[in-house]
């Protein structure tokens, strides 16, 4: 037993002894972080800047009344709407926002939007712009660069303008991909606050893409949400405009007949002006009938527009949001810090023997807490008893 008690203690080192066998080792540690340093200094700065700007929005839905106001205000916290009795009702509702634009046709449809760098005038188009202008790290570059040149040998795809959401083109998808990370939206489910957030390494593309992302969700949404009532408007157009046809075609044939037959007494005269009138008047109510509707229509366009309230703008960031360089160095030299230790442990013999006492202490604590449950199981097994 002495013996056991004496291996462990001579198994066991201290910390001076751990300090001092890291100490002969110090050069070995300013070799390790001084590279480590240049090296994370040179990657750093090769990652180019980005910039991000905020757009909040808030959609005004229809109000409930107030003996349902507080199980709404519960269920769309879970993304849920009840009905809340009015006439009109939200086919699309907030939470399926953020779906909506991941979908590859409203992607696609940013494509053609025109932006302009911030120290440039020329205008360009963002797909030509996250396509050829975007600047890559070395590494990023140079392996693009070989998979592209690979690639290049193997297919032969034409080069096609034309955006196809259905059949994208491989520039156009691996554009696509992109976006993912580069706009993006969330929807707050208590309160349905919808946020875009919009990543360049443009401060200005940042935010004109921001404003030009919420336009378009805008419009889409009023599309969506008055496809019906604009299908039922050009319906009752086109009602308008035959109704208006007929009318003025009869009042026109009305009236040259009348002042051709101004003072003419015979009764077939008088019986076709009688008559051409009569017609005339049914065509009026008909027109009007038809006025009637179409102006009903348009209401019902403006009733189901959609209306957002805009919380918060977007502006041009001032500051960059990355990349935190000062922050990627500092966990770079940590880790090869503790690499470092972990090396030099092992080869003085000591990570063997701090591993044995950290399993040593696990198992004595599983023992401990074992005995510990057996006492109290024993102790109310004797109280049944």
């Amino acid at each position: 037993m002495d013996n056991e008690q004496t291996t462990t203690s001579q198994e066991k080192p201290t910390l001076s002894q751990l300090w001092q066998d890291i100490k002969k080792h110090k050069k070995l540690y300013y070799k390790v972080l001084g590279i480590t340093f240049i090296v994370s200094v040179i990657i750093t700065l090769s990652i180019p800047n980005y910039y991000k700007c905020t757009v909040m929005l808030a959609p005004e839905l229809s109000g409930s009344s107030t003996s349902t106001s507080s199980l709404a205000s519960l269920a769309s916290s879970f993304g849920i709407k009840l009905g809340t009795g009015t006439t009109g009702s939200e086919a699309l509702f907030p939470t399926l926002y953020p779906d909506l634009m991941n979908s590859v046709s409203f992607r696609a449809s940013l494509f053609p939007i025109t932006i302009h760098k911030e120290d440039e005038d020329s205008l360009i188009t963002y797909y030509d712009y996250l396509n050829v202008y975007q600047h890559l790290p070395w590494w990023s570059a140079s392996f693009k660069g070989i998979v592209d040149g690979i690639s290049s040998l193997f297919t032969d795809e034409e080069v096609s303008d034309k955006i196809d959401p259905f059949k994208l083109t491989k520039e156009q998808y691996y554009v696509v991909k992109d976006m993912e990370d580069r706009v993006v939206c969330d929807v707050d489910k208590k309160t349905l606050v919808i946020t875009i957030e919009v990543t360049d390494q443009d401060p200005l593309i940042a935010a004109t893409m921001a404003d030009s992302v919420q336009m378009h969700l805008q419009a889409f949404i009023t599309e969506y949400s008055t496809r019906q009532a604009r299908i039922d408007l050009d319906y009752n157009q086109k009602l308008f405009a035959d109704a208006k046809t007929r009318y003025e075609n009869s009042r026109i044939k009305y009236a040259s007949y009348a002042d051709a037959n101004r003072n003419v007494l015979f009764e077939n005269r008088k019986s076709e002006i009688t008559k051409l009138e009569n017609e005339m008047n049914l065509q009026y109510q008909a027109y009007s009938q038809v006025a009637a509707q179409l102006r009903m229509a348009e209401a019902k366009v403006q009733e189901d527009t959609p209306a957002f309230t805009l919380l918060q703008p977007a502006t041009v960031p001032v500051k960059k949001s990355g990349p935190k360089r000062s922050l990627l160095c500092f966990i770079c030299m940590f880790l090869s810090f503790i690499f470092t230790t972990i090396y030099i442990l092992n080869k003085e013999d000591n990570l063997s023997s701090l591993l044995s006492i950290l399993e040593r202490n696990a198992n004595h604590e599983v023992l401990a807490d074992n005995e510990e449950e057996y006492y109290i199981l024993s102790k109310h097994t004797t109280k049944m008893k």
